[in-house]
């Protein structure tokens, strides 16, 4: 009788011994919410996930547009409400501690390691260092026994090459001829790599740029499209302007940013929905903004007259409201309990989807668009 080949000392070896190596399936078991029930649900098909740990997820749009609110303050707390440890890489040094705090993250040195960095080469030394240590110290234990790690660098785009850096300090900024990019998408594809049987994830915010090709106008993502391929999950984002009060009635003055939002690469649900979320400047976002649209949108939520109906699939009960009555979490909650991703029709946002539907745009290349309300 053959022998069974026995493979586990050559899985340990590998995974021990070198840092950019990981074995067997990863499939994500923690995650994190964005703080918006849609943006979680178009990103991961479920109403409460949001992003996984073990990948890489990048949230890119134009200043203003609600990358950190959402990235280095709802993400790190859902990570932090679950006992992650969060590693916060900041190159612009713009997180302020207040700013943090109010949006209740902790800067307590139990919960957090905030690093200010600048260029690329020593973001990835941090992260390799880190991962090698992690993995000399705890990958012997079972694994929900490791400790969760969150790695959040805010922004990628504003990292610099070393080259950068040279012609800085010799005051000849002749332009690093494309190392930048090549740069990013190793520092992408080696984190995903390293991350991938580990409770360790990455989340990171981009910029976008305005065109030069008056072919092609739209806005792109800041950084080369090498690392927009990497990445595991990609959120483009447009600022917009918030004209309505809390009780939803139109107003003049802008009450704060309306976040549009696309999904344009995930493994997990439809890519490239929308969703509008709100974030009011008085009370910060409000989770349930956007859900009503897309409700209706997807046509469980129909208008009878004057009000919005919707049939419970399990009971048959029919709830009609007014619109103003559905901005109520209990009363989306039913809906939400019974949604599902065939409910969604392809390209459902005609004003935003139109490139996306006849994919004569990348993953790189995408942009929000629409005029500001």
């Amino acid at each position: 009788m053959t022998k069974a080949f026995d493979i586990s000392k050559f899985r340990k070896s590998l995974t021990k011994g070198i840092t950019g190596i990981s074995t067997g399936f990863n499939d994500p078991k923690i995650w994190l919410s964005t703080g918006s029930y849609g943006l979680n649900y178009l990103i991961s098909g479920d109403f409460y996930k949001g992003v996984p740990m073990g990948k890489v997820t990048v949230f890119a749009g134009e200043s203003g547009s609600g990358k950190s609110y959402i990235v280095s303050g709802n993400i790190v707390k859902s990570a932090q409400d679950q006992g992650i440890f969060v590693v916060l890489i900041d190159s612009e040094n713009s997180l302020d501690q207040q700013w943090l705090n109010n949006l209740g993250v902790s800067t307590d040195e139990d919960k957090m390691l905030r690093i200010s960095a600048s260029m690329i080469d020593d973001v990835a030394k941090v992260i390799n260092d880190f991962v090698k240590e992690y993995k000399a110290n705890y990958l012997d234990l079972p694994a929900d026994d490791r400790p969760k790690v969150l790695f959040v660098i805010d922004s990628l785009g504003m990292l610099l090459s070393a080259t950068e850096v040279n012609q800085f300090e010799a005051g000849d900024m002749k332009g690093d001829m494309g190392r930048k990019a090549k740069q990013l998408k190793a520092l992408v594809t080696n984190c995903l790599n390293m991350f991938g049987d580990l409770d360790i994830g990455m989340v990171v915010t981009n910029h976008t740029y305005a065109s030069q090709d008056m072919f092609d106008p739209d806005d792109k993502i800041s950084g080369g499209n090498g690392f927009i391929y990497a990445s595991s999950i990609v959120v483009a984002m447009r600022k917009l302007k918030l004209k309505e009060d809390a009780d939803g009635n139109k107003v003049s003055e802008v009450r704060g940013i309306r976040s549009a939002c696309k999904v344009v690469k995930t493994r997990y649900a439809k890519p490239f929905e929308s969703i509008k979320i709100d974030i009011p400047w008085e009370h910060g976002m409000n989770p349930i903004s956007g859900l009503f649209d897309l409700f209706e949108g997807a046509g469980v939520l129909k208008k009878e007259g004057n009000r919005y109906a919707y049939t419970v699939k399990s009971t048959g009960e029919v709830m009609k409201f007014f619109r103003k009555e559905w901005n109520d979490y209990e009363k989306l909650k039913v809906i939400m309990d019974e949604f599902s991703q065939d409910d969604i029709p392809n390209n459902a946002d005609a004003d935003t989807a139109d490139d996306f539907a006849d994919h004569k745009l990348s993953p790189a290349d995408v942009v929000m668009q629409g005029e500001d309300e």
